[in-house]
């Protein structure tokens, strides 16, 4: 198990440096980033903006493919640790010691690169300020390291994170990586293309009625595939419920399963423990279903129940 310290934000020691990044779901990189290809499904991933803690999770996929990138660097040492100054002239100043060349214009050569897209939003733990920037540079492997990724001490961090002031548990990420090494994940990634028309079937179908909890807003029900939708990649009809996004996350990771003999919610008993949860275990859907319906949640049970 490796957990990772990753910088979200603009470095100005960077030029150029933008990804595609969005705190509570994905995030980027590529092959010129120092450990990028130790990065691994399975792994915890920290977010930090420099100065605090942002949030963390699990990574359930890695999507890769190649680009090409420009890559700046100091016309004098060629080195890419470079950045543009706001009102002083010459624009740019290295950063490297031996060199801290002033320059008008950067070296700019376009380059191949890999690139990497990390998905990790089922069991994404806001933890906005607890931790600060400080504390989280002693808690990595290598506290005087520059680098966008850099390896935490897991077991440290997460005591910081479990004690003291705004104490958070982390039991959420224990339940998402054991589901995630015990196979019941894949690591195909595909986009949602038709999601929002999925979704608006099954508001015409059920009404806003989470098929969990009963009736809520529609502003917080998800369309929740009975099926691995990366693995399939299509939206079956009878093939989804809308569910309210918490336990949506737990029907996923299978903490949550519907039992197809009887059509009732069966918590598994880490899930069990928490009050709200706990309640539902037993419960009966709050919603019809069709044959095609039941025969989804078979499915999901047998990957998730019958297997255990």
């Amino acid at each position: 198990m490796t957990a990772w310290l990753m910088y979200l934000g603009d470095d100005p020691k960077r030029v150029g440096s933008g990804y595609d990044d969005s705190g509570p779901s994905h995030y980027s990189w590529d092959s010129r980033v120092p450990n990028a290809s130790h990065v691994q499904v399975g792994d915890e991933i920290v977010l930090w903006n420099g100065q605090t803690l942002l949030g963390m999770s699990v990574i359930e996929d890695i999507e890769t493919g190649s680009a090409t990138k420009p890559l700046s660097s100091c016309p004098g040492c060629g080195k890419a640790d470079i950045a543009e100054r706001k009102t002083k002239t010459p624009k740019y100043r290295c950063w490297n010691q031996k060199c801290k060349a002033e320059f008008a214009e950067p070296k700019v050569e376009i380059v191949p690169v890999t690139t990497y897209r990390s998905r990790y939003d089922f069991a994404w733990v806001g933890l906005q300020g607890t931790v600060s920037g400080m504390e989280l540079r002693e808690l990595c492997e290598e506290p005087q390291s520059q680098n966008a990724m850099r390896r935490l001490r897991w077991d440290d961090f997460r005591h910081r994170v479990e004690s003291g002031r705004n104490a958070t548990p982390l039991d959420v990420i224990d339940i998402t990586r054991e589901t995630i090494t015990g196979g019941h994940t894949t690591a195909t990634v595909r986009v949602r293309r038709g999601q929002p028309a999925f979704r608006a079937r099954l508001l015409d179908t059920f009404g806003e009625v989470c098929a969990f909890t009963g009736p809520m807003p529609a502003y917080v029900l998800e369309a929740a595939h009975l099926y691995s939708y990366a693995a399939d990649g299509k939206h079956h009809s009878n093939g989804g419920l809308l569910l309210r996004r918490d336990v949506h996350r737990l029907f996923d990771l299978g903490q949550i399963s519907v039992d197809p003999s009887t059509l009732t919610l069966d918590v598994s008993p880490k899930i069990r423990a928490y009050p709200e949860y706990g309640e539902l275990h037993g419960r009966p859907l709050a919603v019809p279903i069709t044959n095609a319906h039941r025969k989804w949640i078979a499915k999901h049970w047998d990957t998730h129940r019958v297997t255990e």
